[in-house]
């Protein structure tokens, strides 16, 4: 069996494929490498125009989603759609339901420093017009024109009173008293008493005729009241309009065609006349909410708040990292002055959703679904269109302050999620509506194919990475490096990982190593320097196991045979960090029924998959072995040294190999490893992580006294493509120190380990004498005879048994 070429063991890329001297050359790509279906997905989602065709981005954290996502909307955004300010203003009808002004991108700030320059200049100028003489002079006036015909109709009564010995006198204001006169001198009770009925009477009658005429003369004060109070009303309004009706005037010609703004205005213009104290008293309750809610000294009541504002009119892309509640639906803030809680619509803050409305909002779609109320919260908004902004006490129906309830912003935005496929799947199952609001999956790649082309495309991708995290530039060599590593960590050869974060950490540290060495450009030298650095960084608990197998502590050999004992191989993960290490995986075997005992499963330390393999090993062997008799030998199988949970099958062909040896008798060679699982016709399957259990049956030779020259591991055939080892191990593959080989059958392991022909079996079932597979054939049959000799020699013995 011959081992494997070099260039099986480590496909190299090629300078003649990279015709570029550096990364500075290449044009950087806009777009993300090797991501066409998630584009096309994109393209799509964002194309249409009907609501419920929000994206939902699937693929494990690093490979760009969000890269990708803000590049694509930089550069493909409609940008004849319409981006919008929103505003709110008061509702002077109905205080609790604050405005909602709609506005071309840009118009708010200035409609608000619009009305900001109007109300500074009325605040300064109403007080000194309303405290000007000839205004005060038309003022006065009035009041003493509408005092004197009070007074005349008072004193007509008063007159008439008098004539009849009646006092007329006005106590407090609106209350009059009726009078019997002695004289000059009103009538005690006394003297009233001392009076004969008759005239007691007279007084009485008087009275009760001048209190009718009393009322009508105060029903018609009471008429000039309200006349009095319109025509000062109306000399506000008067003296009002010529302050402020040319500017208000001035604004609605600006805002022309702005129906909303136009009828606000209007708004305004009547409510100042009503509202004419807020600018007269200096209210100290004013100003101290003014202060405490960080505005300006501006009557609230007339402020705009500008919700959203676009500078430009740009598609809005908002990438919201904390989905809070406040932070996606927006909130009321609440001012407390004296120990009483305050709030109005000035006080309205926006939250993403707000600021993205019109365009596109990009979320984690876990962050989405940890904070409490959001979700749904969402997808009431998604559904009806609209963006309420409520509290989240009056969510949870906990508070019952009051509150305001602003009117409703439409909405119309995309949505992007990123997310992982567990949390799709799971969104899928348990949502209903998630497919409904989530139509398209922009699902992204781990890895692209490895040609010429794509070698091509990758470099760009690196040289866009380098422009963009402004790095020093790569040499080719360097962008080779990469790309080969690449390959190593998609495990494949013909393959590149999509990995964005990953090669843009490799190349920042890379450029870290090569500015430290005073370089102007990235070579392959610096590429090394990080993985070496990176490797040694993550790799204390390997050094910890490296030690055990050199210090002796793990039983491992690497050199001579020994029966029933093969050393397999397995890889371990400490958080990012994979490496291999050898295990020595030992089976006996004794007479019995011919049954596999695995001591990993029987002590409950064998994974599902791992008891599978056991079992299909089991049928294999009953297959070659007891097709028409019965297996009269047992065997058990187990991992030695392990104290862990074991799982996988990819040492099924390592424990049939060792079961053949204890079977056999024929010693096993242990210079040699072996990983691949195996099928019930004996076909030897690919495997993972084959580059670190290659690495680490090297590194074990290397620890238990060097290489010998006849060391190697057995792979599958179908993992030769996986094949990226460490520059180490091709060195001495190519030394002829360390040999990889290839197999497609069990047969052909069994001939490597065992150092024997397996054995194929002829027309009868017979296999060769001397091959393994004879061997144990001839050792079950002297099993059976044996056991046959012993039945007979029973029923000899024992005639009642017929």
């Amino acid at each position: 069996m011959k081992s494997l070429p070099l260039h099986q063991l480590y496909k190299a890329c090629v300078l003649k494929d990279l015709p570029f001297k550096t990364t500075r050359q290449l044009e950087p790509l806009a777009e993300i490498v090797g991501q066409n279906r998630a584009q096309e997905a994109v393209r799509f989602a964002l194309a249409m125009p009907h609501g419920g065709y929000n994206v939902y981005a699937v693929g494990r954290n690093g490979l760009g989603k969000r890269t990708m996502m803000l590049r694509y909307l930089e550069h493909h955004v409609d940008t004849e759609q319409q981006s919008h300010d929103w505003c709110y203003v008061a509702n002077f009808d109905e205080p609790r339901n604050p405005r909602l002004l709609q506005l071309p991108a840009g118009m708010g700030t200035q409609l608000k420093q619009d009305v900001d320059k109007l109300m500074s200049r009325l605040v300064k100028v109403i007080p000194q017009t309303f405290d000007s003489d000839s205004f005060l002079e038309r003022s006065e006036h009035l009041k003493n024109e509408y005092g004197k015909k009070q007074e005349d109709e008072l004193e007509k009564v008063a007159k008439q009173a008098r004539r009849k010995k009646v006092s007329l006198t006005v106590t407090t204001p609106g209350g009059y008293r009726l009078v019997a006169m002695n004289g000059d001198e009103p009538h005690t009770v006394e003297s009233f008493q001392a009076l004969t009925d008759e005239q007691r009477d007279k007084f009485e009658d008087t009275i009760n005729a001048l209190e009718k005429k009393l009322r009508q003369a105060l029903r018609k004060l009471a008429d000039w009241e309200q006349e009095y109070a319109e025509k000062q009303q109306a000399l506000n309004q008067e003296t009002l309009e010529g302050i402020s009706g040319h500017q208000i005037d001035e604004l609605v010609k600006r805002y022309n065609d702005q129906p909303d703004v136009v009828s606000y205005l209007e708004a305004v213009r009547k409510d100042l006349v009503d509202n004419l104290d807020i600018f007269l008293e200096d209210d100290e309750e004013q100003a101290a909410i003014a202060y405490a809610s960080l505005d300006k000294k501006t009557p609230r009541r007339y402020v705009i708040n500008v919700l959203v504002h676009q500078k430009t009119n740009e598609v809005p892309v908002v990438v919201e990292d904390n989905p809070t509640y406040h932070n996606l639906f927006g909130y009321v803030e609440n001012v407390t002055f004296k120990g009483t809680v305050f709030t109005d619509f000035s006080l309205i803050r926006p939250g993403s959703l707000h600021k993205a409305n019109g365009g596109y909002l990009l979320m984690d779609a876990i962050k989405v679904l940890e904070q409490p109320f959001v979700w749904d919260g969402l997808k009431r908004a998604l559904r009806s269109r609209t963006l309420q902004i409520n509290s989240l006490e009056r969510e949870l129906t906990l508070s019952g302050t009051i509150s305001i309830e602003p009117e409703a912003v439409p909405l119309d935005v995309k949505i992007v999620l990123f997310g992982d496929r567990e949390t799709w799947m799971l969104l899928q199952e348990y949502d209903s509506e998630f497919a409904e609001l989530f139509r398209v999956t922009a699902d992204f790649e781990n890895e692209m194919y490895r040609t010429e082309e794509s070698q091509l495309l990758y470099a760009k991708f690196i040289a866009s990475l380098v422009v963009e995290k402004k790095l020093l530039h790569c040499t080719n060599k360097a962008v080779a490096r990469i790309i080969e590593h690449s390959a190593r960590m998609a495990e494949h050869q013909n393959r590149l990982s999509l990995h964005a974060a990953d090669i843009a950490n490799l190349l920042r540290e890379s450029d870290f190593w090569a500015r430290q060495a005073g370089a102007k450009l990235i070579s392959e030298v610096h590429v090394e320097r990080a993985l070496e650095s990176a490797r040694y960084r993550s790799s204390r608990i390997r050094d910890h196991f490296y030690d055990s197998v050199r210090d002796g502590s793990t039983l491992v050999t690497t050199t001579g045979t020994c029966v029933g004992q093969v050393n397999a191989l397995s890889v371990l993960s400490t958080g990012g960090f994979e490496f291999g290490l050898s295990n020595r995986v030992t089976a006996t075997c004794y007479y019995g029924d011919g049954g596999v005992m695995d001591i990993e499963r029987d002590v409950k330390l064998g994974g599902n998959i791992h008891s599978k393999g056991v079992m299909i090993l089991s049928s294999w062997l009953a297959s070659h072995f007891a097709v028409n008799d019965p297996m009269h030998l047992s065997a058990s199988l187990t991992f030695e040294q392990n104290y862990g949970e074991v799982d996988g099958d990819s040492a099924s062909l390592a424990e049939l190999c060792a079961l053949i040896s204890a079977l056999s008798g024929i010693p096993v060679r242990q210079d040699l490893a072996i990983t691949g699982s195996v099928n019930q016709f004996g076909e030897v399957q690919p495997i993972g992580g084959v580059n670190e259990k290659v690495e680490g049956f090297y590194a074990t030779c290397e620890l238990k006294g060097g290489l010998t020259g006849s060391q190697g591991v057995i792979i599958p055939v179908t993992n030769v493509q996986n094949l990226m080892l460490d520059s180490e191990v091709v060195k001495a593959s190519k030394a002829g120190k360390f040999a990889v080989y290839p197999v497609a059958r069990v047969e052909e392991a069994i001939t490597l380990l065992l150092g024997k022909p397996a054995g194929k079996a002829d027309d009868k079932g017979r296999y060769p004498k001397q091959s393994v597979f004879g061997i144990i054939q001839q050792r079950l049959e002297k099993m059976r005879e044996h056991e046959r000799q012993e039945h007979a020699r029973d029923d000899h013995k024992d005639p009642s048994i017929h």
